[in-house]
Order: C-alpha cells, then structure tokens, then sequence
C-alpha cells in the first residue's frame, strides 16, 4: 500500500471558540495491524459537540485529546487488511478511530454493520450515539408520560429531532427550538412536531411561553444559555430535566459576568421538586441492544425521520467543526471522508 493516512490533529488548545490555527493537517506512514487488529479505511467521521471539550485541559468526563495527537471522533470505517477472526475485509464497521483516513482498531471495539439495513452514516447519528443519546435520556431520565408537555433544544439536531420523535411516540406533546425559519419548517412539517419556536426571534420567551399553555414537564437541555432562561420559569412541579449539553457555553472562558442565580436555582429545584439530571450515554449501555432494535422499527415504520448534514473531505472538518459550535449545520454532521472500497485494496 504506498498511500499515507492524513490526519488531523489538535495543534492548540482553544481560547473561547476554536480557530483553524487550532487543528493541524499531517501525513504519517498507514499503520500496520498487530494479532486481534484490523486496519480501517474512513468512510465517514461524525463531528459531535462533546468534542469541543475533549480540546480543552480542563477537568471533565473523560482524558481530553493531546497536543499533537488526532482529534477524537466516531467513524465508519471500511476494513482492508483483519488481523481477527471476526473480520474480513471488505467489512463495514462502526469505530471510534478519530479524524484521520486510515486507522488501526482493536476488533473488540468494533460494530459490524449491514449496509443493506440502512446507510452506513445513520450509524453515527440516528442509529448511533447521538439516537441512543436521546432514547437512553428522554426514556430514562425525562420518563414523559401521554399528554405531558416535552420540551428540546436544538429541535433540528441531531438529538433533539429524534428526543421530539420518540416524545410524540409515546404520546406527549413535542415542542422544539430551532434556529431560523427553515429549520423550524422542518421540525414542525417534516419531524411533526406539535409546535416549535425560534429562538432567534425577539420575543421568544413570550412565544416559547404561548406554545407551552400547560407548562413543562420535560424539558431536554442540549443548549444552555438564554434558551434555559426562558424555559426554566415554564417548568412545572416535578418537572424533569435531563441535560445533555450546553453548547452555548462550551466555548466560555470563565465565570459568567452577573450575579450568581444559584442560590435562585436550588430554591426552585427545591420548592417546585425538580429533578435536573446531567449524563454521559455511556452510562446506558446495557440498553443498546434495545435501542437499536426499537430505533430501525421507528425509522422502517416512517415513525422516526432524520436529516443529515454531509461535508465532503477531511480537509473541511475543522471548518465545519467550529460551523457546528456556531449553529451552522442542519441535521447530523458528518463529514465523508471516502468511498467505498471495491476490493481488498484502496
């Protein structure tokens, strides 16, 4: 094989938001796999707000991405040379391989997927982490009941529009917030939404407030920021919250400028019995199998629809990436990194 893997690594840690002096474009020799590996071809790399934090020092869930190294991210991969009995090449798989085109992976860590079943990029989106994301979140921790008013951020995301989704599913009323005209259309016309606000406009608390008559009592955090202003007065007794992200304030640089509403905030989750729960996916892994069985029924029966935003080259992901953190994509990002491989070689 005489092609080389480019990758694109973390040159920097950002200050505020990313830049593209932040990222690096190199080339290295392909890597070879050892016993029980396989090397991978990408085929498709998803761009995930979670990754902005993996560029920061600071202390979190889980070990940021080194000066240096290759920025981390979920890829299908088309497999060229297996070292594991379980694999052949030619194989399709769902690996955590980062953005680089050419990678070695452990065959433990890897999914085989069916592109037959469906296209191989839902599975890092609908049928991926972002999916299980809103079905382990809503189902668990938000636990909406028929006729209970479900609210979600980032309604045309790719999380929020499958947490409306499964909402109407089980029988509560969906309202989603979206960013502009065109992605409130798609949220209300084609995900079915029962209403959906702007939050670009200047009265959006008030709208928001109209669309809610009966209060909130789930209300599914992927943004933070003024969108949680006007939701949390909207919040009924017993109201659940999971939060999931808070993408406008991953690119802060310290402590907001006012004074300190917590003490404001414990009061209600006290007086109004609020339960605010944050969590990591991960921490439901035991229900994947169910997931992904009930979400392929969901999406085979039209029950579930999706929308994907594909950027072409690995080249445009740091641009896109930070068109991510800024609101600029519709749908799932995902980055399509190469074709498919018609034999054993590249």
């Amino acid at each position: 094989m005489t092609q080389t893997n480019r990758r694109i690594l973390l040159a920097q840690r950002p200050n505020g938001k990313p830049r593209l002096e932040d990222f690096k474009l190199d080339e290295a020799p392909l890597p070879e796999p050892q016993d029980g590996q396989v090397l991978l071809k990408i085929l498709y790399l998803s761009l995930d707000p979670y990754m902005r934090g993996r560029m920061s020092a600071g202390k979190s869930y889980a070990k940021p991405v080194g000066i240096g190294e290759v920025m981390e991210g979920g890829t299908v991969g088309q497999i060229i040379a297996s070292r594991h009995p379980a694999f052949s090449p030619g194989d399709i798989v769902l690996s955590h391989s980062g953005w680089q085109s050419f990678a070695v992976a452990d065959g433990a860590s890897l999914r085989k997927l069916d592109p037959a079943a469906a296209p191989v990029s839902t599975a890092l989106g609908v049928l991926g982490m972002p999916g299980f994301t809103a079905y382990a979140g809503l189902l668990t921790i938000g636990q909406p009941k028929p006729g209970e008013t479900v609210v979600v951020a980032a309604a045309s995301g790719a999380v929020g529009s499958a947490v409306g989704q499964i909402a109407k599913i089980v029988g509560a009323r969906a309202v989603g917030i979206a960013g502009g005209a065109q992605k409130c259309a798609f949220v209300r016309d084609q995900l079915g939404f029962d209403a959906v606000v702007d939050h670009h406009t200047s009265d959006f608390p008030s709208q928001l407030r109209a669309a809610c008559p009966q209060g909130v009592d789930v209300y599914f955090e992927n943004v933070g920021g003024p969108v949680w202003d006007a939701v949390f007065p909207l919040l009924n007794d017993f109201a659940r919250v999971p939060v999931c992200g808070l993408i406008a304030q991953y690119n802060d640089t310290g402590r907001p400028a006012g004074p300190d509403r917590l003490p404001h905030l414990m009061r209600d989750v006290l007086s109004r019995s609020l339960l605010i729960r944050g969590f990591i996916q991960r921490e439901f892994a035991d229900q994947r199998p169910a997931f992904y069985t009930q979400m392929a029924a969901w999406i085979a029966s039209g029950q579930v629809q999706y929308r994907e935003d594909v950027v072409d080259g690995l080249d445009a992901a740091p641009e896109a990436f930070i068109g991510l953190l800024e609101g600029r994509n519709f749908g799932k990002l995902v980055v399509h990194v190469a074709d498919h491989a018609e034999d054993e070689g590249l």
